[in-house]
């Protein structure tokens, strides 16, 4: 049930509101069905069976070195629950998870269950799926290339730091991809999530130092066309490629999503537009 006891015209809902990066169970929002029941016509001793089911593509938070993990969630309650959990506030919730530290997956979805189960006053079945299970999985499609995020490195810098950037002698031709893009929006202030890919050739990327400056751009702000040519600059700068492409897809915002592809070669023929687990 709703905690604090408000009215939705108290509340966030409706009005410009900045997100609150750490843990914080009280941006949820619960209403109570009863009203619209009443209206609609719906008696209490209810005509039909049922469930919520919601399916949220925005999850992420800091494991114990730092390192952000994202994930899918679904989230599941019965109809007959009292309360129904307004969306915006659901947003806002997930997102005060951004920069608190989890020990895993099984810790976080433990405590989502706890404070949505106690806002709609009913049992709520949650599953918590790190995009790091879905690789094999056939229904979805990532980035071709190598990917960098299973690399057990500690993160502690969320604002862009080029001198991560490092190279060694030895020469390749490769892709890599991270799932962990974060940055937030130039205008609003609001997470911006997407997934970067980067193809190159010449001095071989130091793939811990590429990993921790996508995650550095987690607090900066900027629009997703930005932070894709900046990434690409300073990859250029800092480890100097022969040839360089670095193509960003972002998850939607309003029903668009906005996919930046930045390259040292002309754009190919047959580049296709294939929408990543989130999109």
């Amino acid at each position: 049930m709703n905690k604090n006891n408000i009215t939705p015209e108290q509340s966030e809902l409706g009005k410009k509101a900045e997100y609150d990066p750490h843990y914080n169970p009280d941006k949820l929002f619960s209403i109570s069905r009863k009203g619209k029941r009443d209206e609609i016509g719906v008696p209490d001793n209810l005509p039909f069976f049922g469930f919520d089911l919601w399916n949220h593509y925005e999850v992420s938070w800091l494991n114990e070195k730092g390192k952000p993990v994202v994930a899918l969630a679904e989230i599941s309650y019965g109809c007959e629950t009292p309360c129904i959990i307004e969306s915006k506030s659901m947003k806002l919730y997930f997102n005060s998870f951004n920069h608190t530290n989890f020990k895993d997956k099984g810790a976080v979805q433990a405590i989502v269950k706890k404070d949505i189960e106690e806002r709609v006053g009913g049992a709520v079945s949650v599953k918590i799926i790190p995009l790091s299970d879905l690789a094999d999985d056939k229904f979805f499609v990532g980035f071709n290339g190598e990917c960098l995020d299973k690399l057990d490195v500690e993160c502690s810098s969320y604002m862009v730091e080029p001198s991560l950037l490092k190279y060694e002698e030895e020469l390749v031709d490769e892709t890599l991809f991270s799932n962990l893009l974060k940055s937030n929006c130039l205008v609003t202030n609001q997470p911006d999530w997407g997934s970067v890919q980067i193809s190159y050739k010449g001095k071989k990327i130091n793939r811990e130092g590429l990993l921790r400056y996508i995650v550095s751009f987690r607090n900066h702000n900027e629009f997703h066309e930005q932070c894709i040519e900046r990434m690409f600059m300073d990859i250029m700068k800092h480890c100097h490629p022969e040839a360089l492409t670095v193509y960003g897809r972002y998850t939607r915002r309003g029903g668009i999503d906005i996919n930046p592809w930045r390259s040292t070669k002309h754009i190919p023929q047959n580049l296709q537009n294939a929408r990543l687990y989130r999109q």
